[in-house]
Order: C-alpha cells, then structure tokens, then sequence
C-alpha cells in the first residue's frame, strides 16, 4: 500500500487553472501550428495525388496531438515514480496517465491512417480492398509499421496504468512509454539525413525530454488542487529539478537537430530556419521563466505569491505550446538541405555504414577523428553532473570526499565518451580491430574506472533520504540492490558465468552482426557491454567473501577474453566478411581482425588479471583489519553530538 497523507488540501488558489493551463497549452499549440504550415506550406495542395484538405491538415494536426498525449502520459509517470508519495496524488497522478495514453493511443491510429491517405492519395473507403491496402502499409511499409508499433504501445500503457500500482512495475511503464517514442524519432524527418545515427539520437532525446518537461508541468497543475499543503512545495521543487535536467538535454539534443538540418546560419532566413528560431526564442523564454521558479517562486509557495506562482505555470504551458505547435510544423515544412547533402554516396562504405570511408588509421587519426555519438554524451554529462553536485554538497557539509574518487569517476566517462565518439568510435563501424577496442574499454576499462569512484557511497552519503513515501534517485538505487534479481546476479556463480560467456556471446554469435551493422544494435551492444563490465568490476571490488572468491570473476573474465583473443588471431575465416571485407580499405581484411585479436590479448586481458590481483589484495586486507563501527549518517552524527553536549 502507497503511504498516504492526513494533511488538508491546498486551498484554491487560482479559479479554474487547470482548464485555463490546458487551454493555454492547446490554443497556443494550434496557433503556432497553423502558423507554421502557413509559412512552411506543411499543408499546401500537391500537384499530383493531392489528398484533399482535410488530409493536409488534418495529419498535422494528429501528430501535435500525439505530441501532447505522449508528453501527458511520460509527465505523469515521471512525477509518480520521482515526486509524488501520497496514494491519493498517486492514484490520480495514474488516472491521469492512463486517460492520456487513451488520447495517445487513439492519436496515433489516426496519425497511422492519414499518414497512409496522405502517402498514396488513395481516398477513405470501407471496402475490402481499402482494408488490404491499410493493412499492407501498416505491417510491411516502414513507416506503417512505425505508427503500428506506437500505436500498440500506447494502448499497452493505458491498459497498465489501470491496472498496476506498483512502483517497480510502474517504472517499467514508464520505459514502456518512453519506447513508443522511438519510432516517432526514426520516422522523423531529420531521420532522411545523412548522419542518419546523429539525427535519431538527437530527436529521439528531444521528443522524450522534452515530453517529460511538457507533461510534468502540466500534471503538477492538475494535481494542485488535491495536494496537501505540506506536499506542494516538495511536489514542485522535485518536478523543478526533472525541468532543469530536461532544459539542458532538449537545448543540446535541438542544437545538433539544428546543425544537421539547417547546416548554416545564412540559412536561418528560410521557412525552416524561422521556425528553428521560434522554438530556440521559446526555450529561452522557458529557461528564463524556469529561473524565475527556482530563485524566487518556489520559495514563496506557500505564502501570497502562490498566485502568481501559478500564473506563470500557466504562461509557461502557452510558451510551451508555442514551441510544440512550431515543432509540429518543423515536421511537415522541408529543410534548407541541399538534395547531394541528404544523398548517400555510392561507395562501399557509404552503402553500408552510410558514412564515407575515413583516412587510413594511424595514430594521429585514432587520436583526432571525432563523430558524435550524442546518446552516450548525455549520459555523459548526466552522470558528471550529479556526481560533482554530490561532492559539493558533501562539501558544503563540510564533509570531504576523496578527490582520487572523483577523478576516477571523471577519467571514466572521459572514456566512455572518446571511446564512442572518438576515433576508435569511428573506426569501429570500418575495422574489426578497432571494433574490439571499442569493446575492450567498454567491458574493462570503463568498469574499473568508474566503479573505483565508488558512486553508490556517495549517492547514500549526499543525497537526503525522503520521509513522504515518495523515491528519489537514493530510493531507487537502494530498491534496485535489494531485488532478489539484482542479488542473484551479484552472486559468485552467475558473475562467472556471465565473465566466461560475455566476448563470446557478442563476438562469436549472430548478435555480432545486430551490434555492428544496425545502428540500434550497436547503442544496445555498448550498453551490453558495459552493463557486463560493471557487474564483473563490481564482484571483484565489492563482492562478499575471501580474497579469492571475489578475484574468480576477473580471472574468469581474463582467461575468456584471452581465448577470444587467441581464436581471433589463430583463424583463417573473416568474421562478417560481407562487412569488414567489403569496406573498400584495399587492405587484408583478415589481418585488421587479427590485429583485434591482439587488442584483446594486450588489452583486456592484463586489466582484468590486475583486477584480480587487486581482489585478492582488498579481501585480504578487510579481514584482517580490526572491525570498525557501522557508519553513521553525518546527520544523525551532529545529532548524537548535541545531545552529548548537553548530558
């Protein structure tokens, strides 16, 4: 059962404002759409196969509409799974998202049938041959079954937001939505360009970012009149610190959008340019309101300035409409791209990889190339972020952290972003040697760094526990080492298991293949990867048991890498030789894959051995050294401290 509240409801403080927010929120959307299909001609007549005007617009129309649901539907969850710790806000913060996912669902089915009408100019029927046609383009036309696959996800949230109130579960729900995005960012438009990876990533973060900042604000406004007086204040400073996070994703993920599409500043003045600066004047606007929140607003919540608190919630959702509106219309109006720009090359690498054929590596490359791999970069720059606001609170507490530690943390995603978007990052989609570096440093070196910065301990000893029934990021982390799932896994015999089987499984299997010629498989490949990596690293640095016993992992892990390495340069076959021998390099293709071979051996292999070494070291020394009293929270601490004091 969730934890519920004895306090009394916030008394009213703006008459009507959820219906004048949404009606802020739609109104603005509609006219900026409208306005943006006037001035991109988003819905002007074809010369040929013209689907009449209520296609035109109406299309449009649905997917602003999808828009809206979706950001409805991921706000809420956010705000259940983040903010909220009373049942009854809960249970509406869920019933709002399951209506939102019923809007959502019925949205998309829309969008999927005037995407159909508006892409074959075929007129609505209720024939059978009409029916077959939809069908056809719904199951075997890529852009049909994008819409399909939203549209079933969609209607897989509703039916799960009526039907679960559990937490974990919910989270799962939350994934869920956010994975009815992913199609939308793949049919996009900037999906048509030539840095095709670039461009997903870049809208696929924009669209689920900045849904969740949309739909958070607008469920906080619905949800005001029913939270209690205590909760308002803590309700909306957590939702300010999600916005925050938000700001910053959609303001890098909509510069690369930009830079791609646009290409220019001269091109700016173009239909498509404009309404690039409408929706950069909107952020700004947004920021500076989300400022105003955080100095100023939220402080006073609880006292006369509530109103205008509320107000300008109600100002921000017309802005945000404004810049959803434009957005939409941005979809439907041409880029200022030139056709060569947009076109893929005809050479070998560019038929397979979609990217011309870089230098011949040498070190100077390996060392220069650069190609942006934004997912990683955000996750990136999340992680630091958090971490660095960890170590100074400490130190505003006047607590220290180890310096080593930070550093550490730092130097790995350092890593992890040359890694994957630097020069071995670019190589990797071209050369099986470079594709085991890549696989090296995510699986080992990556781990060892980033888990040496112990950031679990300094996530429990920043971060402030919640008393309200509501989860945080400490919250979440502590659930998440207590399921029964997560303490299996850490046990000494699925460790080694997984460290004997991980480069086996994703070289020597057809999963190689998905990892390195789809371009979601290779996001999901690295994630494997240095999921993998960490679960090893961590039985060796944190795991139960003798010196020994913590060690076996690693060793495990250097002895299946070494094999790996050892079958790669012993082999007289070409693994994925329609691929890697077929680049176009004009070189031994066979020779790069031993060369990988070698990568494994000279550097996988001795990290994990010196790993183990540091296992049996570390495991030697806890038991022998003298037992040490429980840890005792800083707080707690000045608390005992008082209270000696005055006995």
């Amino acid at each position: 059962m969730l934890p519920g509240s004895r306090d009394a409801p916030a008394p009213p403080v703006l008459g009507g404002g959820s219906l004048l927010g949404t009606g802020a929120l739609l109104v603005a959307a509609l006219l900026a759409l409208f306005a943006a299909l006037a001035l991109g001609g988003g819905a002007a007549a074809l010369l040929i196969d013209d689907p009449g005007p209520v296609v035109r617009v109406g299309l449009p129309v649905a997917k602003l509409l999808v828009n809206l649901t979706v950001s409805v539907t991921l706000g809420a969850l956010a705000l259940v799974a983040f903010a909220l710790g009373g049942e009854r806000e809960i249970g509406r913060a869920l019933d709002i998202a399951a209506a939102a996912a019923a809007a959502w669902t019925i949205a998309a089915a829309a969008t999927g049938l005037l995407t159909f009408l508006s892409v074959t100019g075929i007129p609505l029927s209720l024939d059978e041959t009409f029916g077959a046609q939809l069908g056809f383009f719904l199951t075997s036309v890529g852009t049909g079954q994008s819409w399909l696959i939203t549209t079933l996800l969609a209607a897989s949230v509703t039916v799960l937001c009526f039907a679960v109130r559990s937490r974990p579960v919910l989270l799962l729900v939350l994934a869920l939505a956010v994975a009815g995005l992913l199609p939308m960012a793949g049919e996009g438009h900037s999906a048509g360009a030539g840095n095709h990876e670039e461009a997903v990533a870049a809208l696929g973060l924009h669209l689920g970012f900045a849904a969740a900042w949309l739909g958070g604000l607008l469920v906080l406004l619905l949800l005001r009149p029913i939270l209690p007086s205590a909760a308002l204040r803590a309700v909306a400073g957590r939702y300010s610190s999600i916005a925050l996070l938000c700001f910053c994703v959609v303001a890098v993920s909509g510069y690369v959008s930009a830079e791609l599409r646009v290409g220019s500043l001269d091109r700016l003045a173009s239909p498509y340019g404009l309404l690039v600066v409408v929706k950069v004047v909107a952020l700004l606007a947004l920021g500076a309101v989300g400022a105003l929140h955080r100095r100023f607003a939220l402080r006073r919540l609880d006292g006369g300035a509530a109103r205008s608190f509320w107000l300008l919630v109600v100002g921000e959702l017309a802005v945000m409409g404004i810049a959803s509106g434009a957005a939409a219309g941005l979809a439907r109006t041409s880029p200022p791209v030139d056709d060569e720009e947009l076109s893929i090359g005809t050479s070998p690498s560019e038929l397979l990889t979609t990217y011309p054929l870089p230098p011949a590596p040498d070190l100077g490359s390996l060392l220069t190339a650069f190609r942006l791999d934004l997912l990683w970069l955000v996750v990136a720059g999340i992680a630091a972020a958090y971490y660095v606001a960890g170590v100074i609170r400490l130190a505003r507490r006047g607590e220290r952290w180890p310096g080593a530690r930070t550093a550490s943390w730092l130097a790995g995603l350092v890593v992890l972003v040359v890694g994957t978007s630097g020069g071995v990052g670019v190589y990797a989609r071209h050369l099986f040697s470079a594709q085991m570096m890549l696989e090296a440093a995510l699986a080992v070196l990556v781990p060892i760094l980033l888990l040496a910065g112990a950031p679990l301990r300094l996530l429990d000893a920043a971060a402030e526990a919640r008393t309200d029934g509501s989860r945080g990021v400490r919250e979440w982390a502590g659930a998440v080492r207590s399921a029964p799932i997560v303490r299996a896994l850490g046990a000494p015999l699925p460790v080694t298991v997984l460290a004997a089987l991980l480069p086996w499984l994703l070289v020597f299997t057809p999963a190689f293949r998905w990892i390195v010629t789809d371009a979601a498989g290779r996001q999901w490949g690295e994630a494997l990867l240095l999921a993998g990596g960490l679960i090893v690293v961590r039985a060796a640095l944190h795991g139960a048991g003798s010196g020994r016993r913590r060690a076996l992992p690693a060793a495990v892990a250097a002895v299946a890498w070494a094999a790996a390495g050892a079958v790669l340069l012993a082999s007289d076959s070409l693994l994925l030789a329609d691929w890697y021998g077929a680049m176009g390099w004009g070189t031994d293709a066979l020779a790069d894959q031993r060369a990988g071979g070698a990568v494994l051996l000279v550097a996988a292999v001795p990290a994990l051995l010196a790993l183990a070494v540091l296992a049996t070291r570390r495991g030697r020394t806890e038991r022998t050294a003298p037992k040490q009293p429980a840890p005792v929270d800083s707080r707690y601490r000045a608390m005992l401290e008082r209270a000696g004091r005055r006995g």
